[in-house]
């Protein structure tokens, strides 16, 4: 399976500006630049993405495991912080932290946690990381 994004950089990097397209449409000449990455102009930003990405793939991940262990969650909600660091290196992601709390009546909280630990674990998106993933977990019971 593949998936198609692309993006658009017209100028210089302080100046200049720059959309985000999807092969689905959801993204479509989305608006990103300097100031919505570093600063607080109107717009996206990968990062942001990135943790929209890690959010939605942890939550189906953990649905995905949760199903094998026969349990149904009635709602999981999760969120992502990615942040992004200057480095050595560059700048660079050095963590997601997901924050998720999930609905799962009559489930037994110790089960469902490191049912959680191992979605966080693996995870597509986590395992694209080269980078700390944190999981803050609350659960309705």
């Amino acid at each position: 399976m593949q998936r198609k994004a692309s993006a658009v950089w017209q100028g210089g990097l302080k100046d200049g500006k720059g959309s985000l397209s999807t092969q689905s449409g959801v993204l479509k000449d989305t608006q990103y630049s300097f100031g919505t990455r570093f600063e607080n102009g109107i717009g996206t930003n990968p990062e942001e993405l990135i943790g929209a990405a890690h959010a939605g793939c942890f939550s189906m991940a953990f649905a995905a495991e949760l199903g094998k262990a026969g349990i149904t969650p009635a709602e999981i909600r999760t969120a992502a912080t990615v942040t992004l660091e200057k480095t050595d290196a560059g700048f660079t992601v050095t963590e997601s932290c997901l924050e998720m709390t999930a609905k799962i009546p009559g489930a037994d909280q110790a089960t469902v946690l490191a049912i959680a630990n191992a979605a966080k674990a693996g995870c597509p998106i986590s395992r694209l990381f080269n980078a700390k993933i944190s999981l803050d977990a609350k659960f309705e019971l």
